[in-house]
């Protein structure tokens, strides 16, 4: 195993990790398209596997992260301390790899698919396309920051899709009651936002320092006590699901 490559996205998830799963509840929505990808796997690789959202529950998976801390949150039999560059398993091992909101923490993106594609015949990664418009109003308004450090770490969808020959691209709108507190998952409850257990669930909002984060919370605390926010997006929340870029991908057979 190449213990550095494992050793640079555990550290943000060693700091994070520990509440993650009781914030970052797997939607159930984003359960069954990521569950008809993998139809038919029997044997099941799941990189970067944090706690176990969204693993098939009719499949035998091995969890692979370089976190240990979230590695002790996963409630499975089989777990593997390993970076996505360097998957410790013999060529077609699985029937299936999968990868969810995780790419974008490898250090080596090509190097990773490329091992998911090694080790199995079919792959399928969700993940989110930093080209796509709309954006979260969150970015503009309060924290312009977040976009910069997710452009910088996110590849667009298209360039992700070319690397694993993907011929499937899927795109998945956030419903307005998702359980899945990732980023995006309270456009339309911006309340969320002003907890900090929520934000601790977000690898985003953890590579912040609190002194950019706590004013653009506090003006967000502001607006929604004037009415200031409802004002400017009446229309938003009575939206049922938004399309904020979030894909998924398949490739192989």
């Amino acid at each position: 195993m190449d213990t550095a490559a494992a050793d640079r996205p555990s550290a943000t998830y060693d700091r994070i990790g520990r509440g993650y799963s009781e914030i970052r509840r797997p939607d159930p929505r984003l359960n069954a398209l990521i569950g008809q990808a993998l139809e038919g796997a029997c044997a099941v690789v799941n990189v970067g596997a944090g706690a176990g959202s969204y693993e098939p529950e009719d499949a035998d998976v091995t969890a692979v992260d370089p976190s240990q801390v979230m590695l002790d949150q996963h409630p499975g039999a089989k777990k593997v301390r390993a970076g996505a560059e360097a998957l410790p398993f013999p060529d077609g091992s699985f029937d299936a790899a999968m990868a969810v909101l995780t790419v974008h923490h490898w250090a080596d993106l090509n190097r990773g698919l490329g091992e998911m594609r090694r080790v199995a015949r079919r792959q399928v990664v969700f993940t989110w396309d930093p080209t796509h418009r709309p954006e979260l109003w969150l970015l503009e308004e309060y924290l312009p920051e977040i976009r910069e450090l997710d452009h910088a770490r996110f590849t667009p969808v298209a360039e992700v899709a070319d690397a694993l020959d993907a011929h499937t691209v899927t795109p998945f709108p956030i419903p307005h009651d998702f359980t899945d507190g990732f980023q995006c998952a309270y456009w339309s409850r911006p309340e969320f936002y002003l907890d900090p257990v929520i934000r601790r669930a977000s690898s985003t909002f953890a590579q912040l320092p609190p002194s950019v984060v706590e004013p653009a919370i506090a003006r967000l605390r502001a607006d929604l006590d004037s009415g200031a926010w409802h004002r400017r997006h009446a229309d938003l929340v009575r939206e049922q699901s938004m399309d904020y870029g979030y894909r998924l991908l398949i490739a192989g057979t």
